[in-house]
């Protein structure tokens, strides 16, 4: 046991690490290009660059790891370009110059977390099943990462306002690179081409499209809270410590879940799971476009992320270890990254930023509880094939 927590640590120090940098990044970013006098559509095309990072960096990043083996000095790499690409924040850029430098920062970095669930999976799935109480406890410190950020950042920046932003960039980034040379140097086996199981018979089963449909609808719901959520609450006059504090409050939830799903998750099927968070979804975004003024629906609202999000998560990583094991593995936590993340990330960025800047910000949450809702379906189909 002893040596299984220290097999685990490095992990949890990555995880909590690069959460942290995502904690104060993703919320605040959108707040700061506001600031810098960037307006809506702008901000969401800038907001969107992570997200069209993830269509293309996991699954090549990916495949190279398998090829050469050199999974921890890819993360490595990553890291530390990711850091240096960084600096230029600190320049005034115009618009199309923090694209690209946003496109490359994320492009090393979007990789990372999907390289590190594969090789995680692998190290808490013992005979083949996947042990979702480890897991969660490696997991909740990238939760504690992101909930000090998120609080302190909120609280810095309402004080000492968001010029800070490249400054807070660097430090959680510096943690980054910190963590990732901790990782033991271990090279793995390389496969060549020849070598890999085909994927494209289990992208055809039933079971596989409608999880992947459940996910792409339900994360594509999820998007919009990361682009839209700090500018929505800031328009209707919220201050930044309490923006802070709501999302905090979310991954306060999101880390008592992790550390206790262990006892929960065998009350459910996975895919019952699926279902009941989907519908969760609908019903915390519908909440939050159409009451967002009534603290304790509010409050409810952000209390639901434990099921929304964290179990959700969990109930993903473990199906893609159950239908892609072995070798492909770390293709299906790739194409986990580009259908959840990726295309529902641009899609929503983009198509949040017109639909925002034509009705307001509500309604893009709005159209979130109706996407949960087609998730919810896609869901109740796959549980129906089980």
């Amino acid at each position: 046991m002893p040596e299984q927590r220290k097999q685990l640590l490095p992990f949890a120090a990555l995880s909590a690490s690069y959460f942290a940098h995502i904690g104060f990044f993703n919320p605040y970013l959108p707040l700061w290009l506001k600031d810098l006098g960037f307006g809506l559509f702008a901000i969401s095309v800038l907001t969107s660059v992570q997200s069209a990072t993830r269509l293309f960096a996991p699954y090549a990043w990916g495949t190279l790891s398998d090829r050469t083996g050199e999974r921890v000095k890819l993360l490595r790499y990553g890291a530390t370009a990711a850091l240096v690409f960084s600096m230029a924040l600190w320049f005034p850029l115009g618009p199309v110059a923090l694209f690209v430098v946003l496109l490359l920062m994320f492009t090393h970095t979007s990789a990372m977390m999907p390289m590190s669930e594969a090789a995680l999976a692998h190290l808490v799935s013992q005979g083949g099943a996947f042990d979702a109480k480890r897991y969660g406890r490696v997991r909740l410190w990238g939760s504690l990462g992101f909930l000090v950020t998120v609080m302190v950042a909120g609280w810095w920046f309402e004080h000492f306002g968001l010029g800070h932003f490249p400054a807070w960039t660097l430090v959680t980034l510096l943690a980054v690179v910190a963590s990732v040379w901790w990782l033991p140097d271990h090279k793995e086996t390389a496969h060549h081409e020849t070598d890999h199981p085909a994927i494209w018979p289990l992208l055809r089963q039933s079971p596989v499209r409608w999880f992947f449909a459940a996910v792409f609808f339900h994360i594509l719901a999820h998007i919009f809270i990361y682009v839209f959520f700090s500018l929505y609450l800031d328009s209707l006059g919220y201050s930044k410590t309490v923006i802070g504090l709501l999302w905090a409050l979310s991954v306060l939830i999101e880390i008592g879940w992790f550390f206790t799903q262990g006892r929960w998750l065998p009350k459910l099927s996975l895919t019952g799971w699926l279902v009941l968070a989907a519908a969760l979804m609908a019903l915390r975004m519908a909440l939050t476009a159409g009451l967002p003024q009534v603290w304790p629906l509010l409050l409810l609202a952000q209390c639901l992320h434990a099921i929304t999000f964290a179990a959700h998560h969990t109930v993903c990583i473990a199906l893609i270890s159950h239908h892609f094991p072995g070798r492909l593995r770390g293709r299906g936590q790739a194409l986990y990254t580009v259908v959840g993340y990726g295309l529902p990330g641009v899609i929503g960025g983009l198509g949040g930023g017109l639909l925002s800047s034509a009705f307001g910000l509500s309604s893009v949450f709005w159209l979130s509880s109706a996407c949960a809702l087609v998730a919810t379906g896609c869901a109740l189909r796959l549980r129906a094939l089980k």
